[in-house]
């Protein structure tokens, strides 16, 4: 028989930990979209054909800061629910793991459009990273549902970044 006694815990991360932890990974995320996407502005995209939806270049520096922003405070809250003891530590951290995919899928998709003119994959790729997101927010939603909520607006601009992939996919 198992009583609450015998199930192993785990302590929360200390603040300081949690911190580095919610905001390196989307720093280093942003750091390779950036690398990836500025020489590439104003040749290579520059000279594909856009649909009449394509927001200005100026938007997307000034969406990301903001979506980040709140990437990292939803990694943060994330982090600080942790469970302590039973079940739902796993569950926590399929939750991480999500997570931790979908940042990585944010990492890839811009080397994979803007580095590798790889317009066609880089339908995939964000495909693949929405369905991530939604997930993560599934997951998150047991655990803080402020976190969950802060990665909608990022679900909604990676939608519009899917149809816009496939649009420019569609016109070049």
């Amino acid at each position: 028989m198992t009583t609450l006694s015998s199930i192993p815990t785990s302590p929360a991360l200390p603040p300081v930990l949690r911190l580095v932890a919610a905001i390196a990974p989307v720093a280093v995320t942003a750091i390779i979209g950036s690398l990836a996407t500025t020489p590439n502005i104003e040749g290579w995209y520059a000279g594909l054909t856009k649909p009449s939806f394509n927001p200005p270049n100026w938007l997307f520096p000034v969406a990301w800061t903001i979506l980040d922003t709140m990437i990292a405070l939803s990694a943060w809250r994330l982090l600080g629910a942790k469970p302590r003891i039973g079940p739902a530590v796993r569950a926590w951290w399929l939750a991480v793991a999500a997570f931790a995919a979908q940042l990585a899928l944010s990492a890839a998709w811009t080397p994979v459009f803007f580095s590798a003119h790889a317009v066609g994959t880089g339908i995939v790729v964000v495909a693949a990273l929405l369905v991530m997101i939604l997930w993560t927010i599934r997951l998150s939603w047991r655990f803080d549902r402020l976190a969950a909520w802060l990665l909608v607006p990022y679900a909604a601009w990676v939608s519009f970044a899917t149809l816009l992939n496939a649009a420019i996919w569609h016109l070049n």
